[in-house]
């Protein structure tokens, strides 16, 4: 019997379950409308159809590290109950996998905000991970 072997975490920041809409423009700035699944301080997970895929990723090619496609995303977070604040990330678009037959997930990783944007995006995430037991 082989004892389990567990995979080393490659990630530097926990991740938080979300929905939240996103629009990210492109390019040729062209704009797509996706949702998150997740969100951290790195980055997110985005989900999408085909369509919106092919969008995002012409012809599907897989992605290079280091030639990732570079896009702008604009989504809301509540800093209070009551009170939500736009961010706009500069994003790598860095991979792409299918989920099932017309789901996919994309991953974005930060690598530039706009005003006080990352410190919006650090609250949120640090306020969704003190909720857990």
């Amino acid at each position: 019997m082989n004892p389990a072997v567990s995979k080393q975490n490659l990630r530097s920041q926990q991740r938080v379950e979300t929905q939240l809409d996103v629009t990210v423009r492109l390019p040729s700035g062209e704009s797509v409308q996706c949702r998150t699944t997740n969100l951290s301080r790195a980055g997110m997970m985005l989900c999408c159809d085909n369509r919106t895929l092919e969008q995002l990723v012409p012809g599907q090619k897989p992605l290079v590290p280091g030639q990732w496609i570079d896009v702008l995303a604009k989504f809301s977070v509540p800093v209070v109950a009551a009170q939500n604040v736009v961010i706009s990330a500069d994003c790598h678009l860095i991979h792409f996998r299918r989920v099932s037959r017309d789901e996919f997930q994309v991953g974005f990783q930060f690598f530039g905000f706009e005003g006080n944007g990352y410190n919006y995006v650090d609250q949120y995430v640090s306020r969704q991970l003190s909720t857990f037991p």
